[in-house]
C-alpha cells in the first residue's frame, strides 16, 4: 500500500513537472513569436482595427523617395486606446539642408469592439500624418493623411497562417482639394513567424479633382513585403502607387520600413 502511494506521489510529481516545463516552454515561444503575429495597426498607409497592447509601444521609421524620413512613436496605452506622434521630411538623407514637414502630426484610436467569432473589431481614430512631399501652396502631402477614420477588422487562419481582412472609411483634413468621403480596404497574411505580406487599396475619391498633379481617380495600391528580423524588429519594403496614380510619376513608388517594438 504504502509502496503504491509513493509510487503515485512521484508519478503525480513528474506529471506537475511535465506541465509546468510544458507551459513555460510555451510562454517562452509565445514571447519569441508574439510581434510577428500581433494585428497590424497599420497595412502601409491605411489604418486598421488592430491595437499595441497595453504597456507596449513602437517606433516606426520609414525611408521614401528624394531622401524623405518620417519617423512615428506609439504606445498602447489601455487595451482599447492607443496614441501616438510623428514627424518627417525631405531630403533627410543626401545633400543640402532637410525640407522639414510644417508640424508633428498626432494620432489616437479607440477600439469600441473587440474581434469576436463572428463579429470584428471595430475602432475608430485620427492620424494627422500624410506621406510624401508637403505641398505648402495645397497644405497637403503628396499621399493625404487619413484623418478622421472607422475601420473593421476579422482575422482568420489560413491552414497555419493567421490572415486579415480590414476595410474602412475616413475624412482628412487635407482635403481643401477634393473634399469627398474615400473607402479603403487591405488584408495582411502572416507566412510565418519570419514573413508576412501587407496589401491596400484606397479609392482615393478625396484626391481624383480633374486638372490635379495628384490623384488621377484610379486610386492607391500599395503592396508590401515584412521581414519579421526579431521578436521586437521589423523590416518591411513597400511597393507604392502601383497604378500610378499621380501625374508627375511613371514608375512605381518604393520605400523602406524598420519598426521597432517593445514592453515597458
Amino acid at each position: 500500500m504504502l509502496k503504491s502511494a509513493g509510487k503515485l506521489t512521484v508519478l503525480l510529481v513528474l506529471i506537475m513537472f511535465s506541465l509546468s516545463s510544458a507551459q513555460e516552454i510555451a510562454e517562452e515561444k509565445l514571447g519569441e513569436f508574439q510581434f510577428p503575429f500581433l494585428q497590424p495597426r497599420k497595412l502601409i498607409d491605411c489604418p486598421t482595427a488592430g491595437l499595441l497592447p497595453r504597456g507596449s509601444f513602437d517606433f516606426d521609421i520609414r525611408v521614401y523617395p528624394e531622401g524623405g524620413v518620417t519617423t512615428a512613436l506609439e504606445v498602447g496605452i489601455t487595451n482599447r486606446l492607443m496614441i501616438g506622434i510623428s514627424f518627417g521630411g525631405q531630403n533627410v538623407i543626401g545633400e543640402g539642408s532637410p525640407d522639414w514637414n510644417p508640424d508633428m502630426e498626432f494620432a489616437v484610436k479607440y477600439r469600441f469592439l473587440h474581434e469576436s467569432y463572428f463579429l470584428p473589431a471595430f475602432a475608430m481614430g485620427y492620424d494627422g500624418q500624410g506621406y510624401g512631399a508637403y505641398d505648402d501652396s495645397l497644405k497637403r502631402y503628396t499621399y493625404k493623411s487619413k484623418g478622421f477614420y472607422a475601420v473593421i477588422s476579422k482575422s482568420y487562419l489560413v491552414g497555419t497562417a493567421p490572415f486579415g481582412l480590414h476595410g474602412g472609411i475616413n475624412y482628412s483634413l487635407e482635403d481643401k482639394d477634393d473634399e469627398n468621403v474615400p473607402i479603403y480596404v487591405g488584408c495582411d497574411l502572416r507566412i510565418n513567424e519570419g514573413l508576412g505580406f501587407v496589401l491596400e487599396y484606397d479609392i482615393a475619391t478625396n484626391d481624383d479633382y480633374k486638372g490635379s498633379q495628384y490623384g488621377q481617380g484610379w486610386g492607391y495600391l500599395n503592396f508590401g513585403i515584412q521581414w519579421f528580423f526579431s521578436k521586437n524588429l521589423l523590416l518591411e519594403v513597400d511597393l507604392k502607387n502601383v497604378f500610378k496614380n499621380r501625374e508627375d510619376v511613371s514608375t512605381i513608388g518604393r520605400e523602406f520600413r524598420v519598426v521597432y517594438f517593445e514592453f515597458f
